[in-house]
C-alpha cells in the first residue's frame, strides 16, 4: 500500500484496526478478578501488581514483538493476515520438503478459520460489556443491555455496504477521543498512586507466575484479553497500510492502553472494592454517563475491526482455492483492499446476535474469548518464521533463538485457555473446526473435479488441431471461452462444434489463473499463448490475477492486440460462454459421504461467474454439464 501514511489515513486507521484491542481495557481486569469466574484471582496488592505486569507484558511480547515488529513486516505486496503468510509459504516452499509445506498450509488453514471463529465473539462481547457500563450508573438498567446491544450490533452490520473507508472516516474521530479519554483517566489514577508503576518490571509478572502457579496459570485465560484485536492489526494491512498502523499504534493506541491498564491497577489497589468495574469506576462521578456512551461507540468500533479482516480472510481464501467464488464489492476507487461480501456479513450479524441472545453478558462470553486468539496467534508466529526461513533464508540458530521464547509464550497462554472450554471456550473452537473442515473439503472436491474436467474435455492442442483438419461453419465475430487451463479444451466449445459444427471467426480461450499474490502487475497480467497458427483466429489467453485483484475480464481483453479480438468495437459485441458444471454424487469412493454432500452443498454459494467476472449478462451463454464426485 505504499509507504505514505498521510495523517487522515491514519485516522481512518483508527477507526478500523483498533477497535478490538483499544476496548480490551474494559473487561480485561473485570474478568480478572471477578469472583464469580472458575479461577478467581484474589485482590491482594501483590496479585494486582503480578497481573499488570503480566498485561503490560504480554502487550509488548505479543502485540509490540510478534506482530509489529517481526508479522506485519511480512507482508505480501503490501497485504497481511495468516493467508498472506500461507500464500508465501506455498511461493517459496520449493526450498523445502513436500510434507513440510503441506503441514505449514494446513496450519494456515486452521489459523484462518480460528479468526473466523473469533470474529463471531469480537462483536458481541465489545458491544455488551460497553452497555453494561449503565449498570455502574444505574442498576435498574440492566434489563436493557441485550436489547440495547442487538440494535447497535444490527445497525453496524448494515453500515457495512459503505466500506472500510467510508467507516474508517466517521468512526476515526470517535477512536482518537477514545483513546485520549482512556489515556487521561489512566493517568491521572497514576499520579494519585504512582507507586503502580512499579509494576512495569517483568520481575512482578514473573514472580506471580513462580510463586503463585496455580491461581496465575488459570488467571493467564484472562489476561489475553488485553491483546485480541492484536491479530487484527496484520488482518487489516491491505486497507491501510503498514505505516499507517504503526504509526497509530506506536503513538497513541499504545500508551492510551497501557495508561489504562496502570491506572485501573492504581485504582484496585487503593481501593480493592473497585475491581467489580474498574474501568468506568475510573472516571469521575460526572463523567460516567459519557464514559459509557463514548465506551458503546468504541465498542462499536471494535467490531468493525474483525469484520473488515474477516471479508479480507474469506475473500483471500476464495482466490486461493480454499472457499467457492464469492460475490464481493470492492468499495473504494483508490484502495483495491478495502472489500465488502453480503453473504459473509449477513451470516456474521446472525451469529454474533446468537451469541449475544444465548450468552447476555461479556463476562460469559469472556471465557470463550480467548481460544481462538490464542491460536491464531500461536499459528502466525510459526508461520512467520517459517516464511523467515523459506524466503529470507534465515539461520537456524537465529530461528531457535528468535521462535522458541515467543512460541512458549503463545502456548503457555493456549494451554490456559484449554481450561476454559466448559465456559465456551468450546465455541471458537467449534467454528473453527467447521470452517477447517469447509475450506479443506472444497479444495479436496474441487481437485477431483478438475480432474474428471480435464478427463472429458481432452487436450487443447489436439481439439485445435482437429478443428484446423475438419473445419467447420463459421459465423461472424468474437467468441470468449472461459477454460481452467490452457492444457484442456473448453467443454462449451466442445459443445457448440460437436452439435452445432460452427464457430465464430474470432475465437479467444481465456483461462484466469490465481497467483499466490495480492496483485498482478498490469504488465505481466495478459499473456496470449502459441496454439500454432494464428492466422484462423484461434488463440488462447492466460489472464493473470493477484487475491485482491478485481477479475474484470472485458477491461484486461481490452489490453489485447485488436487483431486478436477484432478490436473494442468487436469486443464490445463479443459473446461469452461459459461451461457451467452441474455436481452430482455418485458411489465412486473419492471422499467421504458427508464430504461429499458436504462439497455440493458449498458449491450453491459459488458466486455467478458473469458478475464475478464482470461479463455482460446479455452476451453470456452459460453451457451446462454434469459431473459426479
Amino acid at each position: 500500500m505504499g509507504d505514505r501514511a498521510p495523517p487522515a489515513l491514519v485516522v481512518a486507521a483508527l477507526g478500523v484496526v483498533f477497535g478490538d484491542i483499544g476496548t480490551s481495557p474494559i473487561y480485561t481486569y473485570r474478568t480478572v478478578f471477578n469472583p464469580g469466574a472458575p479461577h478467581p484471582v484474589p485482590v491482594t496488592a501483590e496479585n494486582v501488581y503480578g497481573i499488570v505486569s503480566l498485561v503490560f507484558w504480554s502487550v509488548i511480547v505479543i502485540v509490540m514483538i510478534t506482530y509489529v515488529l517481526l508479522a506485519m513486516r511480512a507482508d505480501h505486496d503490501g497485504e497481511g493476515g495468516l493467508l498472506a503468510l500461507l500464500s508465501q509459504v506455498r511461493r517459496w516452499g520449493a526450498r523445502a520438503g513436500g510434507m513440510v509445506i503441506a503441514a505449514l498450509t494446513g496450519l494456515g488453514v486452521l489459523g484462518a478459520a480460528l479468526f473466523l471463529g473469533d470474529s463471531l465473539i469480537t462483536p458481541a462481547i465489545s458491544v455488551l460489556a460497553a452497555v453494561e457500563g449503565v449498570e455502574v450508573i444505574e442498576p435498574s438498567l440492566a434489563r436493557l443491555v441485550v436489547p440495547v446491544t442487538a440494535v447497535i450490533i444490527v445497525a453496524l452490520f448494515t453500515l457495512q455496504h459503505r466500506g472500510t473507508g467510508t467507516v474508517g472516516r466517521l468512526f476515526g474521530p470517535v477512536m482518537v477521543v477514545w483513546f485520549v479519554t482512556i489515556g487521561a483517566v489512566g493517568a491521572r489514577s497514576i499520579a494519585e498512586n504512582p507507586g503502580v508503576l512499579r509494576a512495569l518490571s517483568p520481575s512482578y509478572a514473573i514472580g506471580f507466575l513462580v510463586n503463585h502457579v496455580e491461581v496465575a496459570f488459570f488467571a493467564l485465560a484472562a489476561v489475553v484479553l488485553a491483546v485480541t484485536g492484536a491479530e487484527a492489526l496484520y488482518a487489516d494491512m491491505g486497507h491501510f497500510g503498514r505505516r499507517a498502523i504503526t504509526r497509530a499504534w506506536l503513538f497513541l493506541v499504545f500508551p492510551a492502553c497501557i495508561a489504562s491498564y496502570l491506572g485501573q491497577g492504581a485504582l484496585i489497589l487503593h481501593e480493592p472494592s473497585r475491581a467489580s468495574s474498574p474501568f468506568f469506576l475510573l472516571a469521575p462521578d460526572w463523567g460516567r454517563a459519557p464514559l459509557v456512551v463514548l465506551a458503546t461507540a468504541a465498542t462499536v468500533i471494535a467490531s468493525q475491526a474483525v469484520i473488515s479482516g474477516t471479508y479480507s480472510v474469506a475473500a483471500q481464501a476464495a482466490q486461493l482455492g480454499y472457499l467457492p467464488r464469492l460475490n464481493l464489492t470492492h468499495t473504494s476507487e483508490s484502495r483495491i483492499g478495502q472489500i465488502y461480501i453480503p453473504s459473509v456479513n449477513w451470516l456474521l450479524m446472525v451469529a454474533v446476535l446468537g451469541l449475544v441472545f444465548a450468552f447476555r453478558t461479556s463476562t460469559g462470553l469472556a471465557y470463550a474469548f480467548g481460544m481462538a486468539v490464542t491460536g491464531t496467534i500461536t499459528i502466525t508466529t510459526l508461520l512467520f518464521f517459517a516464511v523467515a526461513r523459506l524466503r529470507w533464508r534465515t539461520s537456524l540458530w537465529l530461528l531457535g533463538v528468535g521462535a522458541t521464547p515467543l512460541l512458549l509464550v503463545d502456548l503457555l497462554f493456549f494451554s490456559a485457555n484449554l481450561t476454559k472450554l466448559p465456559q465456551g471456550a468450546w465455541i471458537p473452537i467449534g467454528v473453527a473446526v467447521i470452517a477447517f473442515t469447509i475450506m479443506m473439503t472444497w479444495r479436496r472436491g474441487q481437485a477431483i473435479v478438475t480432474a474428471e474436467r480435464r478427463r472429458r474435455e481432452g487436450s487443447l492442442g489436439d481439439f485445435i488441431a482437429r478443428l484446423r483438419r475438419e473445419p467447420v461453419g463459421i459465423v461472424d465475430g468474437t467468441a470468449i471461452y472461459l477454460n481452467q487451463g490452457k492444457e484442456t479444451a473448453p467443454l462449451a466449445l466442445r459443445t457448440n462444434v460437436g452439435h452445432q459444427h460452427v464457430r465464430h471467426q474470432r475465437l479467444v480461450i481465456v483461462s484466469v489463473e490465481a497467483e499466490p499474490v495480492p496483485r498482478v502487475q498490469k504488465d505481466q497480467a495478459v499473456a496470449v499463448d502459441d496454439l500454432g497458427p494464428a492466422d484462423d483466429g484461434i488463440v488462447h489467453v492466460t489472464l493473470r490475477t493477484g487475491y485482491r485483484d478485481e477479475p474484470n475480464l472485458p477491461v484486461m481483453l481490452s489490453r489485447l492486440d485488436p487483431a486478436i479480438t477484432g478490436g473494442p468495437a468487436a469486443l464490445d459485441r463479443a459473446t461469452y460462454f461459459i461451461s457451467h458444471v452441474e455436481l452430482e454424487r455418485t458411489a465412486a469412493s473419492t471422499m467421504a459421504r458427508w464430504r461429499k454432500r458436504l462439497f455440493i452443498a458449498t458449491s450453491k454459494a459459488t458466486a455467478d461467474p458473469t458478475d464475478h467476472y464482470h461479463l455482460p449478462p446479455d452476451r453470456t451463454v452459460i453451457v451446462g454439464a454434469r459431473i459426479g464426485v
